[in-house]
C-alpha cells in the first residue's frame, strides 16, 4: 500500500533519517519502534508532508506522493495523529468530530443563504456519523464536554475518532499510548483492532510500549540512527541481538 524508498532527511549536520526503506502492507498494523532519536517521528513527518525529504520517494497505491501537502494527503485518505493530541479545546467532543470532513456545504457563506436545507441535511448526517463514532469509542459520557477538559487518554480516543470521521485508508499513529492509563490504553487498543478487522483500516504506529506493540502489530519495523535496522514479527524483533544492542547499548550476552 505504501512504500518508503531510500528516504534521507537532514537538518544541517543532523542526519535524522538516513536511507530509510520499508513498506506497509494493506490491511496491516505495522509497528515502528526504535530508541529516542532514531528518526521515527521525522520519517512520519516526511510521509505526512510536513517535511520534504532531501532525497528518496514515498509511493502510495503505486503513485508518487513525495512532498505532497498534508491537505492533499488528507484527500487521498492518509491521516496522522500526534503524540500530543491536537484537539479543538473550546469545542465539544461532538463538534470536534463534526468539523473534520472536508468540503462541507456550511463552509460556504452562499450555501448558508441560498441552500439552507442542504446545509441542514448535511449537518444532520454528520451528527449521525459522529454519534456512531462516539458510541464505537465509548465516549458517550463526554459527548458534550469541551475537548480541552478531557483526560489525556480521552483526547487520544478523540483523535482516533477524528480520523474515523474522514474514513481514511491509512492512519499513522504517533505514540497513541503516551501518557495514557492502562484501562484507557486497553480501550484504545481494542478500537484500533476493531477498525483494522471490521473496517479494513491500515495503521502504522510509533510506540514505546512493547506490550502494546506485541498485542497489535505485525510486522514491526525497527529504526536506529535514522535507518531501518530490521523488520519482523514482535517476537523476532524482541529477540534480535542487534535490536537489543540498539536499545541497551550492548548485546544481551553482555547483560547476563
Amino acid at each position: 500500500m505504501l512504500e518508503i524508498q531510500n528516504v534521507y532527511k537532514h537538518f544541517g549536520g543532523i542526519h535524522a533519517v538516513e536511507d530509510a526503506s520499508f513498506s506497509i502492507e494493506r490491511g496491516s498494523i505495522t509497528g515502528l519502534i526504535g530508541p529516542n532519536g532514531a528518526g521515527k517521528t521525522t520519517l512520519f513527518n516526511v510521509i505526512a508532508g510536513v517535511h520534504a525529504p532531501d532525497s528518496g520517494k514515498v509511493i502510495f497505491d503505486g503513485e508518487d506522493i513525495t512532498a505532497s501537502k498534508p491537505h492533499e494527503l488528507f484527500a487521498r485518505g492518509i491521516l496522522r495523529t500526534f503524540q500530543i493530541a491536537h484537539e479543538f479545546s473550546s469545542l465539544t467532543v461532538r463538534e470536534n468530530l463534526m468539523v473534520v470532513p472536508g468540503a462541507q456545504a456550511g463552509e460556504r457563506l452562499v450555501d448558508t443563504w441560498l441552500r439552507p436545507k442542504r446545509v441542514s441535511l448535511q449537518e444532520n448526517e454528520l451528527a449521525q456519523r459522529a454519534a456512531e463514532v462516539i458510541d464505537f469509542l465509548q465516549l458517550t459520557s463526554v459527548v458534550d464536554e469541551l475537548a480541552g477538559n478531557l483526560s489525556g487518554g480521552q483526547k487520544k480516543l478523540l483523535e482516533l475518532g477524528r480520523t474515523m470521521m474522514a474514513e481514511p485508508k491509512l492512519v499513522f499513529l504517533d505514540e497513541v499510548g503516551a501518557g495514557v492509563n492502562r484501562t484507557l490504553l486497553s480501550t484504545i487498543g481494542d478500537a484500533i483492532l476493531r477498525l483494522n478487522r471490521e473496517k479494513g483500516y491500515t495503521f502504522c504506529m510509533i510506540e514505546h510500549d512493547m506490550d502494546f506493540i506485541s498485542r497489535l502489530c505485525d510486522p514491526v519495523v525497527v529504526m536506529a540512527a535514522g535507518g531501518v535496522l530490521t523488520r519482523g514479527s514482535p517476537e523476532e524483533v524482541m529477540n534480535n541481538e542487534a535490536v537489543i544492542e540498539a536499545y541497551l547499548g550492548t548485546g544481551r550476552k553482555h547483560h547476563r
